[in-house]
């Protein structure tokens, strides 16, 4: 097949650059651009062979279609790997050299960053054009190119005429080694840790401070110890000019969150064990020893609030029960529903905790939190008020009053940044922001999610969740590759904040290929975006054909890209969409990917756990990855890519070749024809219903398995010795067109050597022609199929060879019953609906035993096909007994069908509609 592989791409090479037709309805997808670091591994495969196959149904449906690519290679990824490489870090090395097979002699100029991104920029189009992707390759970009960096000028102009883009001070996270903020795509690991916010509680001890992090500042209150670690060794430190003592880690943290922080001696952590320290809210309380408290959670020490806190109750639980400490008691505070005095201590005896070991602690914390923080509320004593009130006004008393401050830290995960260094939280001064937090925005934002379409529709929740909680975002950096902040170009623009309107960029990027980029002033692009203003730097004859392009393409249909995504890229695009674009030009829909499992793990580049892409081509062919891909799951669920799995496919496809390639030569007609012609009509319909709802896997589930299993039959059904008539020859024009979206190189090649005109790619999508479907010819082979399982069914349990066959067909009485039965709306009280049918009652207890077996079948039965049987004058005995012929070949023995009804054999009163009696001798 590889030779029609290359010769499918000759004949593609210029077929999929779509300029403007006006005549023709426009359909324009995009997916998220890559980011050329490495080598394509299967999952990205996914990400970019199911948008293909979809643009390849939209053409084929006569539509217009515009689905471009280009790279992101802004920030500062492709530095870190650079810098590592340059310094020998073996792992890097062995990753490009070993994994990705990056030869010796470009390897070593990969100390270069940009070396990098010619190289994987390349390599991903080659192996994209190896997986038959119909891309429109003249729009093709990356965002370095000084066009793109000219159109980013001008969308951050805008941002910030518009006051999107403000100065000012946050907390971000920063990788100290790059001496620079990093966002999500600049991380090895943690690109999903969320900055939290904790107060610290400030008790005092021998003139000097001992600051605990919390992030329920209301349990002061209930406060019976500290906990220390005695086996950490703690700082004593300047603090602001203020003496504290904390963690060696804390003090690091809390230098970069605009403290001065001196490290003035070390202090074992058994020095502090047993001592007393005091806070106004509290009063005096012990220091207690715990190993479990984690010196770079915080600042390494922790207040312990036993009635609250399960960790805290069972840690003081297993120190009592040695004996020690044994006048403490929790002290409670907060009442909740569900929960007796001491909501920590019902918890964990409810769980059968036995030790703060205990794997079930972390979910048994998160249980207590939760349901203190939604429903819980403070005793009268400390002002009655719910526990979501008093947390913050407990806080800001603490600030105000008891010098409490706060202190960032990211939740409970590691977080690395590319360049192989630790990330911290850090607060930024003179840093611009999209203020992402601006309520009027985030209103514009959820008014444009409720106009569109989003696939699966539950994802509408996530975004509308991000919307919520997302803050300003630092969208710039001092140092990366990426364009300059225009009225500030000491900042770098980073790189989720330099992609978020790039789809209309691919509308005229083509065009802005021969513009020198001097030229492209934010006036040409507020002349093509806006149709406003006057430039003068490029022809209006080129500047008008390239905005027609624009207003013919956008805005964009579909855009497809991870889950992961919904909480930055996806939703920052909606944000600046927004903001720059009128109504007219919003997003109309996006769908959403599931994840990649590899053998059941999740991919992961850095830890080697893929299979490259071109390796899965090259074993396997493309169009066998394609199907894999499109087959496995639906585009909205995570896959799992097993060789075992992609080599059956791999067979499917040459199933699927030898049936159409065979059937040149068929030719005559037979009764069973009309049958395949009408399920051939239904397979058409469905396959489409599942394209337009983008259920990939739905559409090949209909288009590939469900016909190969029509055909099975149909082959079944003939004479002996007959392969099949000439309506394989239309079922097969047919078929080579269905799945052609999915398997493009293989149905290419069947296309031509069918006689079809032009290419594949661009055939009418089938049409159902309603003059050939039968329904009553597909209920027919229906009930014969059926009583042919029940046949094999029977004969699979019973140790004799067969001498004959009785079929007894349900009697009309029968058939009445089922109507009533399949018409009734509450099956609970359909006996008494049989019972008021006068034919019913006159045969009393034989009705109602009836009854009883026809509600059970129809219950079985699939409804549409219960419809289907309610909707017939189906002669179930002429149908038997037109097929006899054919049940005596298929057993080898007598076949005879009666009425049930006219029989008195003992099994007879068995029949039921549509599932006849059967009788084995």
């Amino acid at each position: 097949m590889q030779g029609n592989e290359r010769e499918c791409r000759a004949r593609w090479e210029h077929a999929f650059e779509a300029d403007p037709v006006e005549s023709k309805e426009k359909y324009y997808l995009t997916v998220a651009f890559p980011y050329p670091s490495g080598a394509m591994h299967v999952g990205h495969g996914r990400t970019y062979i199911v948008p293909d196959v979809l643009a390849r149904y939209q053409r084929m449906k006569g539509r217009h279609v515009l689905f471009p690519m280009a790279f992101h290679v802004t920030g500062t990824p492709v530095i870190g790997i650079s810098k590592r490489i340059a310094n020998g870090d073996a792992k890097t090395v062995g990753l490009y050299r070993d994994l990705y097979r990056v030869p010796q002699d470009i390897l070593d100029r990969f100390t270069d960053p940009k070396e990098i991104v010619r190289h994987f920029s390349e390599e991903y189009r080659r192996v994209m054009q190896k997986c038959g992707l119909s891309i429109d390759w003249r729009r093709r970009f990356i965002t370095v190119d000084p066009q793109y960096s000219k159109f980013i000028e001008w969308q951050y102009g805008h941002l910030h005429e518009d006051e999107h883009v403000v100065r000012g001070a946050h907390p971000v996270k920063y990788c100290p080694q790059c001496e620079n903020p990093v966002g999500d795509h600049d991380l090895l690991e943690g690109d999903k840790a969320e900055i939290i916010r904790f107060t610290l509680v400030v008790f005092s001890w021998n003139g000097a401070k001992i600051p605990c992090a919390t992030l329920r500042p209301e349990t002061i209150y209930g406060v019976t110890n500290l906990w220390v670690n005695p086996e950490v060794t703690y700082v004593r430190a300047m603090v602001d000019g203020e003496e504290w003592i904390l963690s060696r880690e804390a003090a690091g943290k809390l230098n970069l969150q605009d403290h001065n922080v001196t490290v003035t001696e070390e202090i074992p952590g058994t020095v502090l064990i047993d001592q007393t320290v005091s806070h106004p809210l509290s009063g005096d309380v012990p220091v207690l020893p715990a190993t479990f408290v984690d010196p770079d959670m915080g600042t390494g020490i922790v207040m312990s609030v036993p009635a609250h806190a399960p960790f805290d109750y069972i840690a003081l639980r297993d120190l009592q029960q040695q004996g020690k400490y044994t006048s403490l008691r929790p002290i409670p505070l907060i009442s909740v529903e569900g929960y007796g005095e001491i909501p920590a201590r019902d918890a964990v005896e409810r769980a059968g905790i036995r030790d703060q070991n205990d794997p079930g602690m972390e979910a048994l914390t998160q249980e207590v939190y939760s349901a203190e923080f939604s429903r819980g509320k403070v005793f009268e004593k400390y002002g009655g008020r719910p526990v979501r009130e008093a947390r913050d006004d407990v806080a800001a008393l603490m600030m105000e009053r008891y010098g409490s401050i706060p202190m960032y830290e990211f939740d409970n995960r590691q977080v690395i940044c590319r360049c192989g260094g630790r990330v911290f939280v850090k607060i930024l001064h003179d840093q611009w922001f999209l203020e992402y937090s601006d309520p009027c925005w985030k209103e514009q934002v959820k008014t444009q999610l409720e106009r569109m379409s989003l696939v699966p529709p539950e994802v509408r929740a996530e975004f509308d969740r991000t919307v919520d909680w997302l803050k300003d975002w630092a969208c710039t950096r001092r140092v990366g590759l990426g364009t300059k902040l225009p009225w500030d170009p000491t900042w770098i623009i980073e790189p989720l904040s330099d992609s978020t309107v790039y789809m209309a960029y691919y509308t005229i990027s083509h065009h802005l290929k021969a513009i020198p980029p001097e030229n492209l002033t934010p006036e040409v692009f507020e002349y093509i975006f806006k149709g406003e203003g006057n430039p003068t730097t490029v022809d209006r004859e080129t500047l008008d054909a390239i905005r027609s392009e624009f207003l013919y393409w956008y805005p964009y249909d579909y855009r497809f890209s991870a889950k992961d995504l919904i909480s930055n890229h996806l939703t920052f695009q909606l944000f600046h969409h927004r903001a720059i674009f009128p109504q007219d030009f919003q997003p109309k829909g996006m769908v959403v990917f599931g994840m990649g499992l590899l053998n059941g793990a999740k991919m992961s580049s850095s830890k080697g756990n893929v299979f490259l892409l071109e390796d899965a081509v090259e074993e396997f062919g493309a169009d066998t990855v394609r199907m894999f891909l499109v087959g496995s799951a639906e585009p909205w669920q995570d896959f799992d890519w097993r060789n075992e799995l992609v080599s059956s496919t791999r067979k499917q496809i040459e199933r699927f070749w030898n049936t159409v390639t065979d059937a040149r030569q068929a030719e005559g007609a037979y009764d069973i024809d009309a049958w395949l012609a009408s399920r051939l009509q239904r397979r058409v319909e469905s396959t489409t219903k599942a394209f337009e709802s983008f259920q990939t896997r739905q559409a090949l589930q209909e288009a590939f398995f469900g016909v190969e299993a029509d055909l099975k039959w149909y082959r079944r059904r003939l004479p002996e010795g007959v392969a099949g008539g000439a309506v394989m020859q239309d079922l097969c024009r047919t078929w080579v067109r269905l799945l052609a979206p999915i398997i493009p190189f293989t149905c290419e090649s069947l296309w031509k050597d069918i006689g079809g005109e032009g290419l594949a790619s661009f055939a009418p999508w089938p049409a159902v022609d309603e003059s050939r479907i039968s329904p009553e010819i597909e209920l027919a082979e229906e009930l014969l199929e059926r009583t042919v399982e029940d046949i094999e069914s029977i004969l699979k349990l019973i140790p004799m060879e067969p001498k004959s066959i009785s079929l007894f067909v349900a009697p009309d009485w029968k058939h009445e019953a089922f109507r009533i039965i399949a018409a009734s709306t509450d099956k609970t009280r359909v006996m008494r609906e049989i019972m008021q049918n006068e034919g019913m009652r006159k045969r009393g207890r034989e009705a109602t035993d009836a009854a009883k077996q026809i509600t059970k079948l129809v219950l079985k039965l699939p409804p549409e096909l219960v419809k289907q049987i309610l909707e017939s004058t189906l002669d179930e005995q002429a149908i038997l007994e037109g097929a006899r012929q054919f049940l005596e070949h298929e057993f080898r023995v007598p076949v005879t069908v009666q009425d049930a009804g006219e029989s008195t054999h003992a099994k007879a009163s068995g029949a039921l509609p549509f599932k006849p009696a059967i009788v084995i001798e």
